[in-house]
């Protein structure tokens, strides 16, 4: 079970459902079905035009684009997909990462998306994105990835010392989330910020290690990515040295980076 409890799935979900509330544009909301899952999206903007489709990070939800959504869905048709497995509404099922690409499949074509898609991905949804894209040639156009996975190198021992840390209730919560995910940007302390600790309260997180990508792989890809310089989870000079054009990095940021919307779009609208 992905939750730790039954009352800690209600719990999130009944939040959850609240927040989605505070969506700032109009959305529709829909459960696809696909061959891995149900699979909940929340689309924003015009339905004529251009798609973009959002892939949030491991421990997160849709929620994570909600200040950006505002900007983005003024220029396409905005699909914030929330991943399978993760403590959104999707269904609760963590397929192997191989069958990630026949997923997405899946999702692309109950949204209508036919033709080349852009795509923005954070964190673990970047390695989904990087592995469809690799995987589909054509299908993505240009990917915007924020402290994506595989690329840098993936750090473990920073799970170590948290471990120590879980005994000591909400506190041990927080610092634990501090800890992994490098100074949090400011604001954190919002309703959506004490959402992001009750997840970490009732939901486990994957703990896997994600394949690299090849330089040949990642050379075929219309590519931004901004990392943190102090992020705790990925080797963001890594990811920069191998990427060195394509690369931003943000020195004082870590695994969350401060929001990126205008940086983000400039570049989508290219």
């Amino acid at each position: 079970m992905i939750f730790t409890s039954e009352a800690g799935r209600r719990l999130l979900h009944e939040r959850y459902r609240e927040l989605l509330a505070t969506w700032p544009v109009p959305s529709d909301q829909r459960l696809l079905p696909t061959r891995e899952g149900e699979t909940f999206i929340v689309s924003s903007g015009p339905v004529a035009a251009p798609p973009l489709v959002l892939l949030h990070g491991s421990a997160s939800t849709t929620l994570e684009w909600i200040g950006d959504v505002a900007a983005w869905s003024e220029h396409f048709r905005v699909h914030a997909v929330d991943l399978l497995g993760e403590p959104g509404l999707s269904a609760p099922v963590r397929p192997a990462l191989n069958a990630q690409a026949d997923w997405l499949d899946d999702v692309l074509e109950g949204l209508g998306i036919h033709a080349p898609t852009r795509m923005v991905a954070r964190s673990l949804g970047g390695w989904f994105a990087l592995d469809y894209a690799v995987r589909r040639p054509g299908r993505v156009e240009r990917l915007a990835l924020l402290t994506p996975a595989g690329i840098g190198r993936q750090k473990s021992l920073i799970f170590v010392p948290a471990l120590f840390l879980q005994p000591f209730g909400r506190w041990g919560t927080l610092q634990t989330m501090r800890l992994v995910a490098g100074p949090l940007p400011s604001g954190d302390a919002t309703e959506y910020g004490r959402f992001a600790l009750q997840v970490h309260e009732h939901f486990r997180p994957r703990r896997v290690r994600l394949p690299v990508f090849t330089d040949e792989q990642l050379a075929k890809l219309d590519l931004l990515v901004i990392v943190g310089g102090r992020d705790r989870m990925l080797d963001a000079q890594e990811t920069k040295r191998r990427l060195p054009e394509q690369t931003v990095v943000l020195p004082k940021a870590g695994h969350m980076v401060p929001a990126q919307t205008e940086r983000v779009l400039e570049w989508l609208r290219k």
